[in-house]
């Protein structure tokens, strides 16, 4: 009789035990919740706030046109691979710009890019590329460049989706930072292997030159007719690249310090070489590329510094890029035939 009340007395302590463990386990559960969500936050502040504020840029109404509800639609249901040159490749393409282009025309000419300017081909594409367009005041380039590259990079069964980074405000521009805003952007919405990054006032004329990623580092844009059709110098690395993921951390992306026009390409090229890497290009032939005619924006005059900064390059690679970037997201819009990405990237 006493055996069996010291054993119920210890079934009660078991369970109060029990009860009391379940309770403080609770608890943990929900602070540590609350930690990881603070945590988030804090991050999510720190890297790009995603308020809107208002905006002086105003894109025009044609670059907003409503979608006919249009999704992602992924072609991971498709086993078979995508060539490595498709069938549908043309070679040369006839580039002119003779008329002004309407955005309508353009996405009805496109039926399969999604919203936010996705595409994927019937096929296992090679890469998942982001496709990155530095921006500013510049809406009649914008209008040429989708008529054009939209139909480009289908015929390549690229799997793609095009961002174009529009710097906020009046302030010097910064080619460089924009394109590493777009790099973290674009990683915001997919683990992309691929990034490409394109001056909004360059067209390809070959659809040979296939935007993909390969070993090295890639330069697009070898022969621009802007100067005649030739590489300019050897060293040159401006007007459309490509990187994989694994590159541009390796050479800790594009410099933040290149404010105004000038100089950061060349300090690219130096990071790559200095990282031990080299430039891979398409033929001459292939390469070849028409740019739109136009005067030098305001706030994007020369930078006086570019020279002094590139000849830098080896101390300041590796504390000022993707580890020192700072920026504040004004806003992100999804359209029908790209992504919109609206960037206080500060002063100099």
């Amino acid at each position: 009789m006493i055996a069996g009340r010291f054993v119920e007395i210890g079934l009660r302590v078991f369970v109060f035990l029990f009860a009391l463990h379940l309770f403080c386990a609770v608890l943990f559960y929900f602070e540590v919740s609350n930690q990881v969500q603070r945590f988030v936050f804090s991050y999510a502040t720190q890297n790009g706030s995603q308020e809107e504020l208002s905006t002086t840029t105003t894109i025009p109404p044609d670059l907003l046109l409503p979608n006919e509800g249009s999704t992602w639609i992924s072609s991971r249901n498709n086993t078979e691979p995508c060539p490595e040159k498709p069938s549908s490749l043309v070679g040369p393409v006839t580039v002119k710009f003779v008329k002004s282009v309407k955005l309508e025309e353009v996405q009805a000419e496109n039926p399969n890019v999604q919203l936010g300017g996705h595409y994927s081909p019937p096929c296992v594409a090679k890469d998942h590329v982001a496709l990155i367009v530095p921006f500013r005041h510049r809406e009649e380039h914008l209008r040429q460049l989708l008529h054009y590259l939209h139909p480009f990079l289908q015929k390549q069964q690229i799997d793609y989706t095009i961002y174009i980074v529009n710097q906020f405000g009046e302030k010097t521009f910064n080619r460089a930072k924009l394109m590493n805003v777009g790099y973290v952007e674009a990683l915001k919405d997919f683990p992309y292997d691929c990034f490409i990054f394109s001056d909004v006032d360059l067209v390809p004329m070959d659809d040979r030159n296939l935007y993909h990623c390969y070993s090295q580092p890639r330069h697009f844009a070898v022969a621009m007719d802007k100067f005649g059709f030739r590489l300019p110098y050897s060293g040159y690395f401006g007007g459309v690249s490509g990187l994989s993921k694994v590159q541009f951390l390796k050479i800790n992306g594009f410099p933040n310090n290149y404010w105004g026009w000038g100089g950061e390409d060349d300090d690219i090229y130096n990071r790559i070489t200095l990282n031990g890497m080299k430039v891979s290009r398409p033929d001459s032939n292939i390469g070849r590329y028409r740019m739109i005619q136009h005067h030098r924006d305001a706030k994007n005059e020369a930078n006086p510094k570019r020279f002094t900064q590139i000849s830098k390059t080896r101390w300041t690679m590796m504390t000022d890029g993707l580890n020192s970037l700072k920026y504040q997201l004004v806003k992100k819009d999804v359209y029908p035939l790209y992504t919109n990405i609206t960037v206080d990237i500060e002063t100099p």
